[in-house]
């Protein structure tokens, strides 16, 4: 089971805090309080019911870990296949989508069961530096981030497909046709490179408030360079992002790039292409930056992607 830190979640996401300590939920409330009673004073608070595994990258060397969360169905039901939500930034995604899918369901099925699997940061990097590097397209990062390295969206691409996917699929009931992606900000940039490189990897792509801003908008021309040479894209896209997400003079406005903007770009110029197999929507949450935008977006992405059938 996994053991948060939540001062550096905190750090990460202060809405996620927020969530997570909500009133009201109250499933919750049980198990709060019964871990609670059950451990020492000062003890960390423990995600009961979830797990953590090493799943190393032969390539580089580097250790990442998953995290797992499976539904309450699963010891039940042992001859069933799930879907898998994958998501990226797992150090703060990972229990507020947790949250998320065991609230919502509370008064009736509101999105399916599904397996939740957090991809984790790099072992030993900070987050800052680990999704620099992993989730970037190209060496070409921000003006102001000179030293730092980008540009490894590809090899952890490959680990991804290679490594991280097969474990899950070889260890837990998992049901490959029903595969989705989510990511936000530089997560959901790694999601729009793998739709335009790899589209069978997922069935369904969530990419909230994608930095398509990235490298002069490197990722809306790969699009344009996968449509040159593809009559078809199977997958089901799902985008959202806060309407402060423009330039602008509030403080919650974003400095210089128009996610909004690139967002209705990618959106409009996917809808040209006529694609049969493709499935795309989006949505623009007013009165939320570009931190507060998340746990809103998980939920629409979550009933957008995972219905209740």
């Amino acid at each position: 089971m996994r053991v948060f830190n939540t001062a550096a979640t905190i750090a990460m996401f202060a809405t996620g805090a927020l969530l997570l300590g909500a009133c009201g939920e109250k499933a919750d409330a049980v198990t709060a309080t019964s871990n609670a009673s059950a451990s020492a004073d000062g003890a960390p608070y423990v995600l009961q019911g979830t797990q953590v595994w090493s799943v190393p990258d032969p390539v580089s060397g580097r250790n990442y870990q998953v995290f797992v969360s499976l539904p309450a169905s699963y010891e039940a039901e042992p001859n069933r296949r799930y879907p898998v939500l994958y998501v990226t930034d797992a150090d703060y995604a990972f229990p507020i989508i947790r949250q998320i899918a065991r609230r919502v369901n509370l008064e009736g099925p509101v999105v399916q069961d599904f397996i939740l699997v957090g991809l984790s940061y790099a072992e030993g990097d900070k987050g800052a530096e680990s999704r620099r590097r992993d989730y970037t397209p190209t060496p070409n990062g921000p003006n102001n981030s000179a030293g730092d390295i980008h540009g490894g969206g590809a090899a952890y691409q490959t680990y991804l497909k290679s490594q991280a996917l097969p474990f899950i699929e070889q260890k837990f009931r998992a049901d490959p046709a029903q595969r989705v992606l989510l990511g936000h900000s530089y997560g959901g940039l790694l999601g729009a490179q793998i739709l335009f490189s790899d589209p069978a990897m997922f069935s369904g792509y969530v990419l909230g408030s994608p930095s398509l801003w990235y490298d002069k908008r490197h990722m809306l021309g790969v699009e344009a360079d996968y449509a040159r040479t593809h009559d078809d894209l199977k997958a089901q896209v799902f985008m959202y992002v806060g309407g402060y997400e423009v330039p602008g003079s509030d403080r919650r406005n974003t400095s210089g790039a128009d996610l909004v903007a690139d967002m209705k770009t990618l959106q409009g110029n996917l809808l040209s292409r006529n694609y049969p197999g493709l499935k795309v929507s989006s949505i623009v949450l007013e009165d939320e930056d570009h931190l507060t935008v998340a746990p809103i977006g998980f939920t629409r992405a979550l009933e957008a992607v995972l219905p209740a059938r």
